[in-house]
């Protein structure tokens, strides 16, 4: 093996620096990913074959919510298969609350756009807490 000498150059130190900036970025965006695993599986994650699906109907704050996640199967696939999508459906005195899922399981609602909730029950809470006694404009029909 031989051993230079010479200084290090420009190109060979910025394409150093290049490499552990790359390496560094990727460890910072994988580590959450790796750390939130949880073998037993948790409430957060995307329900599949076997795991209970929430559903509730409750009196809140005066306001009566419910919702239920459901697990719609593409057609022809088996039913218990694992590559459902969950559809969500909540409501707030019978009007339809829009909620969406993120990507890491948690629920927002267009009430409450920017914060995440990791329950629906949570989510419709937060809507109703935001509403105060204002109702929910009716779903919009056509386009």
């Amino acid at each position: 093996m031989r051993i230079l000498n010479r200084p290090l150059s420009r190109r060979a130190a910025l394409q150093a620096v290049f490499t552990v900036g790359v390496v560094a970025g990727a460890a910072g965006a994988l580590a959450p990913l790796l750390v939130a695993r949880d073998p037993a599986g948790s409430e957060r994650r995307a329900p599949g074959p076997g795991r209970d699906l929430e559903r509730f109907a409750e009196l809140y704050r005066g306001r009566h919510i419910e919702g239920t996640v459901t697990v719609m199967v593409p057609a022809g696939a088996a039913g218990g298969s694992a590559g459902g999508a969950p559809g969500v459906e909540v409501r707030i005195d019978g009007r339809p609350l829009h909620v969406m899922r993120r990507a890491d399981g948690s629920y927002l609602s267009h009430v409450n756009h920017y914060e995440s909730f990791p329950t629906l029950r949570e989510a419709a809470r937060a809507a109703v807490d935001e509403l105060g006694t204002a109702r929910l404009a009716a779903a919009a029909t056509g386009l």
